[in-house]
């Protein structure tokens, strides 16, 4: 059986999940392939895990993690894979430099949440699409005009450049690619083991509409907006909402938005097309069904909701990202 190396880059302030989440798939994918060929051990993968001098790093978090080798020793790789964390805010150059020499000579590169700066600082996403974890994407795109910046999915596919948002979308990321480079059956066996979905889709939006807006600060609008969430079928006009705020339907509008930077409609928008498309991708419910759960009313308003949004009617959007749900192993 072919062995792909995988390199995982290690610095200090590294987010330590960026790192074992897709080691954990990898690992269990060269499992799962070496039982297949008759024999225990890592099979289809090669993991090994570098630094500047191959000196231990510390987490982000704390953690103390002790790589392999040096990056300057370590052996080209078929998957060279940059994890994020605060320590890309200010890298060391040295490892800027080992990156642009180094990682075009990978056959596939991968960054998990805001290692994609550390690959753009390097030039290496220059006139590829990319996305990272939806806090850095604006940082992203106005730092580095030449990348074309994807805010919304989980993961991106370029060719050979693979870029995740933030943390375990480095799972979903590692699962694709194992997919990819074992099929279906060894990803689901991953997937079963770390209770995971194999896989959610690429194009499946990485934050809710309660991140994407801002937590109310006075609690009557921030219960509010949970209500909202828990309720998209229910009455969700502005002088409903503001009935059960206690306040005018004028008052309540401009406090709203105010206090989460988004109209009451907008949220209440995103609300419910986020729930459409999550029993789209995870139910067995009927369109209409599923229109009726989310607030639609009616199949045709919702599919105007998502051509609006998404470029898709609702029914393309099952076919192309619904995921069943994996089971547990007996």
């Amino acid at each position: 059986m072919t062995q792909r190396p995988v390199l995982v880059v290690l610095f200090d302030g590294v987010q330590s999940l960026d790192v074992t989440g897709p080691v954990e798939v990898f690992a269990g994918a060269g499992r799962f392939a070496g039982r297949l060929g008759g024999r225990d051990g890592d099979g289809a993968y090669q993991i090994r895990t570098a630094s500047l001098d191959g000196g231990p790093v510390r987490t982000h978090s704390g953690l103390c993690l002790l790589p392999d080798t040096a990056l300057a020793a370590a052996d080209r790789p078929h998957t060279l894979l940059v994890p994020g964390g605060e320590g890309t805010r200010n890298p060391d150059p040295r490892l800027i430099d080992w990156l642009r020499a180094n990682a075009p000579h990978a056959e596939r590169l991968v960054s998990v949440c805001t290692g994609a700066l550390l690959l753009a600082e390097a030039g290496l996403l220059d006139g590829h699409r990319a996305t990272t974890h939806w806090v850095a994407c604006d940082h992203l795109a106005r730092c580095y005009p030449e990348v074309e910046v994807d805010p919304d999915p989980i993961f991106v596919r370029d060719g050979r450049l693979s870029t995740s948002a933030g943390v375990t979308a480095g799972i979903d990321l590692a699962l694709a690619l194992v997919e990819e480079d074992l099929g279906r059956d060894a990803a689901l066996t991953v997937a079963r083991h770390l209770v995971v979905f194999l896989r959610r889709p690429g194009n499946q939006a990485q934050f809710s509409a309660q991140l994407a807006a801002q937590t109310a600060r006075r609690e009557p609008l921030r219960e509010l907006q949970h209500w909202i969430t828990e309720h998209p079928d229910a009455d969700l006009s502005v002088e409903a909402l503001a009935a059960r705020a206690r306040l005018s339907p004028r008052h309540f509008a401009r406090a709203f938005q105010a206090e989460t930077g988004t109209t009451p409609g907008r949220y209440v928008d995103r609300v419910r097309l986020e729930h459409a498309r999550r029993l789209l991708e995870e139910s067995t419910h009927g369109v209409q069904e599923v229109s009726r759960a989310a607030g639609y009313g009616t199949s045709e308003a919702m599919r105007r909701a998502f051509v609006k949004a998404l470029g898709t009617a609702p029914a393309d959007y099952r076919r192309r990202f619904h995921a069943p749900v994996p089971t547990t192993d007996r």
